[in-house]
C-alpha cells in the first residue's frame, strides 16, 4: 500500500511539475497550430545586387556577397519591425524593415522579386 502511495504522489508531482511541450512540439503534434512563414522570411539584395541575404523560414540566415557565396551564415530573431543577427563565429548585428526595406549594417535592401 505504502508503495503504491509513494507511486502516485511521483506521478502526480511529475505530471505537475513536468515541462510542457515546446511551440514547435506542439505545432508539429497538431497541424492546425502550424503557421506561415513570417512575412520577412525570403531574399533581401541590396540595389546593385553585391549584397544578397535570404532570412529562412527556420530563423536562419544565409549572406552572398559578390561572388563569395554563403559569405555569412548564422540566427536571426525578429521582434517587431527589428531584426539581430548572431553569425556562427558569434558576431552579433542587427537591422530595422520600414515599408518593405531592410536597413542593415549601413547597407539598404530590398526585397527580391519572387518571379525572379
Amino acid at each position: 500500500m505504502k508503495h503504491s502511495i509513494l507511486s502516485f504522489t511521483l506521478t502526480t508531482m511529475l505530471m505537475v511539475f513536468a515541462p510542457s511541450a515546446s511551440a514547435q512540439q506542439e505545432a508539429e503534434m497538431n497541424p492546425t497550430l502550424q503557421t506561415s512563414p513570417h512575412p520577412y522570411v525570403g531574399m533581401w539584395v541590396t540595389e546593385d545586387g553585391y549584397v544578397r541575404q535570404e532570412l529562412r523560414s527556420d530563423g536562419r540566415y544565409d549572406e552572398a556577397r559578390g561572388t563569395r557565396q554563403s559569405a555569412y551564415q548564422g540566427d536571426y530573431q525578429i521582434s517587431g519591425n527589428y531584426v539581430t543577427y548572431q553569425d556562427d563565429t558569434g558576431f552579433t548585428a542587427d537591422g530595422y524593415f520600414e515599408n518593405d526595406v531592410l536597413y542593415h549594417g549601413g547597407m539598404v535592401m530590398f526585397r527580391q522579386d519572387q518571379t525572379n
